[in-house]
């Protein structure tokens, strides 16, 4: 079972993650975005580890919703709501249970996803984070590495897409050849469960 401290150290997993590779996301959004999602997301998680050190939620939905609204208020650009939006909705599944299994946290994460392509209108293969994060879920009922590998997998697959969403698909075809910095960075935060499972 999942408790709310497995998740807070999911979210610091994430934000030593975002940390580490801050100048490569940004490098990958130079090309084909603003050149500001690494640094936008490190001081997005940076506050986020911050605000789970100061409040502790004692649920696994308490932590990321917490960390979703810190997300919103942090970030500036599109992945802010993104993000914020994606672990809102995915805490909000979790409910109030103090304790979630691995099926319900699979089910809840999807529904995350969900309304991350509502909000932002994204189907896979348009050349954004859920190329990293559907496969992810997919993988998730095997283990947290199988979720880790196929978000990885997703984002390197989006070299040879061309944008259909967001600030890089208003450069068309141009956009071809560059790896997504949001399927790059969602595929960072899935690879931080299997870290925070084994701490």
């Amino acid at each position: 079972m999942l408790d709310a401290d497995f998740f807070r150290r999911w979210m610091t997993a994430t934000a030593a993650a975002v940390d580490r590779e801050a100048d490569r996301l940004t490098d990958l959004d130079s090309p084909i975005g603003d050149a500001d999602h690494g640094s936008n997301l490190r001081r997005g998680f940076r506050a986020v580890a911050a605000v789970l050190d100061e409040e502790a939620p004692g649920t696994p939905g308490g932590v990321l919703v917490l960390a979703g609204r810190q997300l919103v208020s942090t970030v500036g650009g599109a992945s802010g709501p993104l993000y914020g939006t994606l672990l809102r909705r995915t805490g909000k599944a979790l409910g109030d249970a103090s304790e979630v299994g691995e099926k319900e946290f699979a089910d809840a994460l999807r529904a995350g996803v969900e309304a991350v392509m509502q909000l932002g209108g994204a189907a896979p293969g348009d050349k954004t984070m859920i190329d990293a994060l559907l496969p992810a879920v997919d993988a998730l009922g095997e283990s947290f590495a199988a979720a880790g590998a196929a978000a990885e997998q997703g984002a390197l697959a989006t070299v040879p897409l061309r944008a259909r969403k967001g600030r890089a698909s208003y450069l068309g075809e141009r956009s071809i050849g560059h790896q997504d910095p949001g399927a790059t960075s969602a595929s960072l935060l899935i690879a931080a469960l299997a870290e925070a499972v084994d701490e």
